[in-house]
């Protein structure tokens, strides 16, 4: 079963941070040098509480694995160098808290995971309906294509309960987050660089609309810098959030590879959108298509990939569509019944013959450029229609 199912009840932002006590020792010691997330697991396990590792002497420490003389001697040595007060300080300032791994709060499909951030750093909030969560991800440099194929699936997908899981990178990362947003949906993004520096900086605003709806979040200290050497650590954590990984425009390079090599290493499900087959940018997406990632161009498939987990998953998804139903008053995944606004339903009228022309629709509608412009994002957004070579739009 997913161990997002365990989530245990809805989180709540803190007002201070002493959610738990030893939170301090807990920077400080995954701070030290020679402490990654995979060591501090094993010091975890052997000592029990970070309270007896943080006392433990050099001796002690090089009879945990992976840990020699040298690196037990620098553990000691730098286990005092950071100082958690001025971060929390910080933290508290930004609106940002902070939870370990023995806390309520940490995400369960998270901390299943060998190598799960010992903290991490939060702006907003987790709920239990994220443990139904889907990634897109892709290439910063992306066509107008995977922008309007990544918007699409956030879209309905966020419609249907799912939480939108991705990196807030440029591209095929701020489309998706931009779709679930549009639906009114959760959203996660992880980030790798700490909170206080908002990477790409132009995505300010959105930084804020995903706090508000959803959780920005971080393993790293709130000054990190956006680092190259950051971002395969942070795709690990977009993986095991989800339940499985959409990619969408990745060229054969692309960093999302790394999120899919994680998401196997974790079992998640791995999905892509196929792009234009002469197309470098989805050179990467088509390469893992070749290689068994499951080929989605709907939401049906997103649900029959997923459906392989279990049927723990499939009570939780059930549970989902009954309320998508419920508040939109269409059957899950039934795209021709989304609501629609009366200039959407005016222009997708138009659009079942042939395709037409943007004036053309502006000028038998009578709604005014503006109207139509926005109805006919919307209506692509929804999966509706398609544009054409030439402003063209065809009902699909």
């Amino acid at each position: 079963m997913f161990p997002g199912l365990l989530f245990s009840g809805e989180a709540t932002i803190a007002n201070n941070h002493n959610h738990s006590q030893d939170i301090e020792l807990w920077l400080k010691l995954i701070r030290s040098e020679g402490i990654g997330p995979v060591t501090f697991g094993r010091l975890l396990k052997r000592f029990s509480t970070v309270d007896r590792i943080f006392g433990a002497s050099v001796s002690e420490l090089t009879k945990i694995d992976g840990i020699g003389d040298r690196t037990a001697q620098r553990i000691v040595r730098t286990r005092d160098d950071f100082c958690p007060k001025t971060e929390l300080a910080l933290a508290d300032k930004l609106g940002v808290y902070v939870i370990n791994l023995d806390d309520d709060r940490y995400p369960p499909p998270l901390k299943s995971i060998p190598d799960a951030p010992p903290v991490l750093y939060v702006k907003g909030e987790f709920q239990r309906s994220d443990s139904l969560a889907v990634a897109i991800v892709g290439s910063r440099r992306c066509s107008a294509y995977g922008t309007e194929q990544a918007s699409r699936f956030a879209h309905l997908l966020a419609s249907a309960g799912f939480t939108i899981v991705s990196g807030m990178a440029r591209g095929i990362d701020t489309a998706g987050h931009r779709g679930a947003i549009s639906a009114c949906g959760r959203t996660i993004a992880v980030q790798g660089c700490g909170l206080s520096n908002i990477f790409p900086p132009e995505n300010e605003e959105l930084f804020a609309k995903i706090a508000g709806c959803g959780a920005c979040i971080s393993e790293l200290p709130l000054g990190y810098e956006p680092l190259s050497e950051n971002f395969p650590a942070r795709n690990r954590i977009i993986a095991a959030l989800s339940m499985g990984v959409v990619v969408i425009e990745a060229t054969a390079k692309s960093g999302a590879l790394l999120t899919v090599k994680a998401s196997l290493a974790y079992n998640r499900e791995v999905m892509a959108v196929p792009g234009k087959i002469d197309s470098y940018l989805s050179a990467g997406a088509h390469k893992i298509i070749k290689q068994g990632a499951k080929l989605v161009d709907c939401i049906e498939d997103v649900m029959e990939a997923l459906g392989y987990i279990g049927q723990g998953i499939k009570a939780h998804a059930s549970q989902a569509a009954e309320k998508a139903e419920k508040e939109s008053d269409m059957p899950l995944f039934d795209v021709g019944r989304l609501n629609l606004s009366d200039n959407e339903r005016a222009v997708i009228a138009l659009l079942d013959g042939d395709p037409l022309h943007t004036d053309e629709v502006i000028g038998k509608t009578q709604l005014g450029a503006g109207a139509v412009n926005s109805a006919l994002i919307s209506l692509r957004l929804k999966g509706l229609i398609k544009q054409l070579p030439g402003n063209l739009f065809k009902k699909l």
